[in-house]
């Protein structure tokens, strides 16, 4: 009898995803750690990404490396970066304390030199004491990335967000238009440095608008996932007591507020189409990576120490996270979200859009012995509902 013919198993088409990157310092490195897991998996197309401040960095080291030599080139590039990084920071004068060393922590909340800068940036500003905008950072990004892949790559698109300084608004820099500049601009901590100027226009930090920004990345019908990589807390168990921890948190909530706004008003969104049944808008899927109790331990100090046995530490907790949720969440890429915004915000008070348009539409409805509007004897006039918090009271 003739041999049978050799099985093949077809290779099963990789799923596209957009990725929505957080900044957040050395602490980026847990980024690293995520896109390293994501890119060695293999089974995910990264079709295009957002990023903010860190996140921006590694958007665009990705997306060169990428374009150099697919997904191994990407995870290559990545670690030359962070490693370009490590190298820069051991010339810093900002070091650990000796006893941060003895204790094997990698805060610099009891670091002299620390200290010392942090005073001297509340009382004089990055003008004086950098006029020149002097950011070895900048200069690892000009001598590692080809910005000209970056912005020709047509596999993969990048957004890079900033702050406008005079508007307050966020500054989106799509393909075509991301340079180094504009990723420094994206990265521009106001108290360290001086704002990066692009066509006339004054940039800080894009924490402040869109950490990372999702609206460049909803609508597309052929990429309806949403990878969110968070890096800052969102929750903290601890009320703070200590000027500065209150420094910290006052930072996180103001860094997290733009994406919590955006993740409810994604979510609201769509309920609002389910309820309308409006079919020309495409579901997007939310995805969230992110270890909360991981990251609790982490000092907001911390964000500046690049020692590289630090950033190899954010690296490999990153590449837990990425594949933890992998084996939890693969399956449902493209088919569902696996976002429970009301478990992951806290938010207790994420209302049903459905039940307040009914409210808003057809009126509140009426309580038991109210009015029913047909002449009833017990037609009466119905109480005014309780205003929420976040409303004015009806007059």
């Amino acid at each position: 009898m003739p041999s049978a013919e050799p099985r093949t198993t077809a290779t099963p088409p990789r799923k596209p995803v957009s990725l929505a990157l957080q900044g957040g310092g050395a602490h980026g490195a847990l980024t690293w750690g995520v896109l390293d897991r994501l890119l060695e998996d293999g089974r995910l197309d990264i079709a295009s990404i957002s990023g903010t401040s860190a996140g921006a960095m590694n958007a665009v080291v990705l997306a060169d490396g990428y374009r150099r030599g697919g997904p191994d080139g990407a995870r290559a590039h990545l670690t030359a970066f962070w490693k370009a990084v490590s190298e820069a920071a051991s010339l810093s004068p900002i070091r650990r304390s000796v006893l941060d060393w003895v204790w094997g922590r990698f805060s610099l909340d009891y670091s002299p030199s620390y200290l010392f800068f942090e005073n001297l940036s509340r009382v004089f500003s990055p003008y004086e004491l950098n006029p020149f905008g002097i950011n070895p950072l900048r200069d690892i990004l000009a001598n590692l990335v080809d910005f000209d892949n970056v912005n020709r790559c047509p596999d993969l698109r990048v957004y890079v967000t900033a702050t406008n300084v005079r508007t307050g608004q966020p500054k989106i820099f799509r393909q075509g238009a991301v340079t180094a500049d504009a990723v420094m601009a994206s990265a521009c901590l106001p108290q360290m440095f001086p704002a990066v100027e692009i066509d006339g226009e004054a940039y800080w930090d894009g924490g402040f608008v869109g950490n990372p920004a999702l609206y460049p990345l909803v609508g597309d019908p052929n990429v309806p996932d949403i990878i969110v990589v968070q890096i800052n807390p969102i929750v903290r168990q601890k009320v703070p007591k200590r000027a500065r921890d209150i420094i910290n948190r006052v930072n996180e909530i103001s860094f997290n507020s733009s994406l919590i706004k955006e993740l409810r008003m994604l979510a609201l969104f769509q309920q609002v189409m389910a309820e309308n049944e409006i079919r020309r808008y495409h579901q997007t899927h939310l995805h969230l990576i992110h270890a909360d109790a991981e990251i609790q331990d982490l000092a907001a100090s911390s964000k500046l120490n690049a020692e590289w046995a630090y950033l190899t530490m954010l690296f490999e907790r990153g590449r837990q996270w990425a594949d933890a949720w992998l084996a939890a969440n693969y399956d449902k890429i493209g088919v569902a979200s696996t976002l429970d915004l009301a478990a992951t915000l806290g938010a207790a008070d994420l209302f049903d859009i459905r039940a307040a348009l009914r409210e808003r539409i057809d009126g509140p409805a009426p309580a038991a012995g109210a009015a029913r509007g047909d002449g009833s004897p017990d037609d009466a006039a119905s109480p005014q509902p309780a205003a929420r918090e976040d409303e004015p009271a009806a007059p």
